[in-house]
């Protein structure tokens, strides 16, 4: 039996084992073609790490942050890619959008974040170095999974984040529009060998 011409050969070649299993005695018809996953782009994470600490409330920061964060999302859907989106501040490190499928719903979730307290900096790359990982493991066995990391901050705060791990690009977005700017992004950039961005 032929394969099918037109839209169904798009889905990539016919299953056999499956095909077959399907089929069982019965003569084969198109009902029973079971397809593989035809080989793609590879699955990308857009990992976003939004500061929600008491500083990025002072001058609008937090909001054009969230902006931002809800572009990134809203393009990440429009390219079939995935998402995750971790917020860190005061309450500690929140997982606001867990890994899935970018969908344009998490950019309201995003608008409805508040903010204040400290910057638990360390602990947000800790828990994005674990989400990385578990993306690896998942997707990696579908293909090449490729990570972005976008971290959104003013970079206020004490902590001294260590290269983050497993990311395949580093993005770090600047919010510190402050008279007298501290600068620790721009040096995390360098340090990091991340694209260094302003959030204006």
């Amino acid at each position: 039996m032929r394969a099918p011409s037109g839209p169904a050969t798009q889905r990539g070649a016919i299953a056999w084992l499956p095909t077959l299993q399907a089929k069982g005695r019965n003569p084969l018809v198109a009902q029973h073609l079971r397809w593989r996953e035809p080989k793609g782009k590879p699955s990308t994470l857009h990992l976003l790490l939004l500061d929600t600490s008491g500083s990025m409330r002072q001058g609008g920061r937090l909001a054009r942050a969230k902006g931002y964060a809800a572009q990134v999302l809203e393009q990440a859907a429009r390219a079939g890619d995935h998402v995750a989106l971790l917020c860190f501040g005061g309450q500690g490190v929140e997982v606001l959008v867990p890994p899935g499928p970018a969908r344009r719903a998490a950019a309201v979730r995003v608008q409805q974040r508040g903010g204040g307290g400290g910057t638990p900096m360390a602990q947000a790359m800790a828990a994005a170095d674990n989400l990385m990982a578990q993306h690896r493991r998942v997707r990696g066995t579908l293909g090449s999974a490729n990570t972005v990391l976008w971290l959104l901050t003013d970079g206020r705060t004490l902590d001294q984040p260590r290269t983050p791990q497993g990311a395949d690009q580093l993005v770090v977005v600047d919010f510190d529009d402050a008279k007298v700017k501290v600068g620790r992004c721009a040096d995390w950039a360098v340090r990091w060998g991340a694209e260094y961005r302003h959030g204006d």
